[in-house]
């Protein structure tokens, strides 16, 4: 259904080692910079960039948006967490864990990025 998913950020150089580290503990690759300055990661035919706003105004976090990335193991998704902390990540809602809702059972792990996006490492129970 998606293509790539791109986000604003406010400062390129902390987002970017924000992610490397995250994701990175998710197995994915360090972001390249292409030349107009946005860093794009690729993982698995998928693509997750990042931009400062090309119209000039101030990236924001999307009310109510979350980004999720898959994690093989509820070790990998705590790993991110704690990447994701250590890398000017800050840690929101519930501490890292099992949900259970209906017949989903999730291992989910939140964390609000340098710029505001609210993403989230998921895996499957």
């Amino acid at each position: 259904m998606f293509s790539h998913v791109m986000i604003g950020v406010k400062d390129l150089e902390a987002s970017k080692t924000f992610y490397d580290a995250a994701l990175g503990a998710l197995g994915i690759r360090p972001g390249r910079v292409d030349p107009k300055g946005r860093a794009m990661y690729i993982h698995n035919g998928n693509i997750f960039m990042l931009t400062q706003p090309i119209d000039g105004n101030e990236a924001c976090g999307a009310n109510g948006g979350t980004i999720g990335f898959a994690a093989e193991t509820p070790e990998a998704a705590d790993a991110f967490h704690k990447a994701g902390l250590e890398n000017g990540g800050t840690a929101i809602e519930d501490a890292p864990g099992w949900r259970e809702n209906n017949d989903l059972k999730l291992y989910l792990s939140y964390l609000r990025d340098p710029a505001g996006n609210k993403i989230c490492a998921m895996c499957r129970g």
